[in-house]
């Protein structure tokens, strides 16, 4: 099988992975290859996730580099045994690479952390609010609507047989900003109030007299499981996302969410009454927001 030329996020991350793990071992590529029963090249090519590498093998490759047992090992040998395919296929006539990319580390997180500055986070907008944000940068009204369904369609994983658990941080400044119009930042205000009422979704809003803290500008989102090792940061960019993998970077990016949380207002509660609210929270800054559209 030639080597292809675009392999995925799922595939660069195996393969980065195996590249810690034969350094860590002090194993030169040679010293590889000979375990994989491949040429040089062949184990090139599996750490830049360009060549698939099978079960079996990494269960070899893994003992030989001296991979102990365990979530982390679990956790790589599931990484080589997905194919990449799942319910976005249907919308392949549209989504590119990066999406891909996306929906698929959503299927396989079960942590889900979202700091968003600018818009509401996409897996808690009504279908009004991402058609008219999908707008700005889509002029074919039928590509935003099959953009809009996908977006919609992510949404599940809040709400599956397996929810995943999901904490949002969003900035006042974008419950003001009107997209759409009135009337869909009411129904996008109720919305987020619905979803608040998931025992699997946390919402905060960081007011404007937090005042300015470093991250608090950046639009990221932590994606996480069960292995902290595999967790990953994705940072979404006009011209090219990007996801970080680094250890120094996902503790970075850990830290200023959880400081960003701490500034944050007390989490939406929907269930709690008016006169529970003995100082400003983030449900009582929604339903003043929503008033005054």
């Amino acid at each position: 099988m030639a080597p292809r030329s675009n392999p995925s996020e799922r595939q660069r991350r195996l393969g980065a992975e195996l590249r810690k793990l034969r350094v860590r071992a002090g194993l030169s590529g040679e010293q590889a290859a000979t375990i994989l029963d491949a040429d040089r090249a062949r184990v090139s090519n599996i750490e830049t996730g360009r060549i698939d590498v099978s079960r079996n093998r990494l269960y070899k490759v893994l003992h030989e580099y001296g991979c102990p047992p365990g979530p982390y090992f679990d956790g790589l040998m599931a990484m080589a045994q997905e194919n990449g395919k799942g319910w976005w296929r249907e919308f392949s006539d549209t989504i590119g690479p990066a999406a891909r990319d996306l929906v698929e580390l959503e299927s396989r997180s079960t942590v889900l952390r979202t700091h968003g500055p600018m818009v509401i986070p996409g897996m808690l907008q009504t279908e009004e609010y991402a058609h008219a944000v999908l707008s700005t940068t889509e002029a074919d009204p039928q590509r935003v609507g099959r953009y809009t369904e996908f977006r919609l369609a992510r949404q599940r994983v809040l709400t599956g047989r397996s929810p995943v658990s999901y904490r949002a941080i969003i900035h006042e400044s974008v419950l003001h900003t009107q997209v759409g119009g009135p009337a869909v930042m009411r129904r996008q205000l109720l919305r987020l109030m619905e979803l608040s009422r998931l025992p699997n979704v946390t919402v905060q809003v960081y007011p404007f007299e937090a005042g300015i803290y470093s991250a608090h500008s950046r639009s990221f989102v932590i994606f996480g499981g069960g292995v902290p090792e595999l967790d990953t940061v994705y940072l979404e960019h006009p011209t090219k996302s990007l996801f970080l993998w680094d250890g120094a970077q996902l503790d970075e990016y850990a830290k200023m969410f959880e400081r960003l949380s701490e500034l944050a207002l007390a989490p939406v509660d929907p269930e709690s009454t008016p006169e529970s609210h003995e100082s400003r929270d983030s449900l009582s800054l929604l339903q003043h927001v929503m008033y005054t559209l």
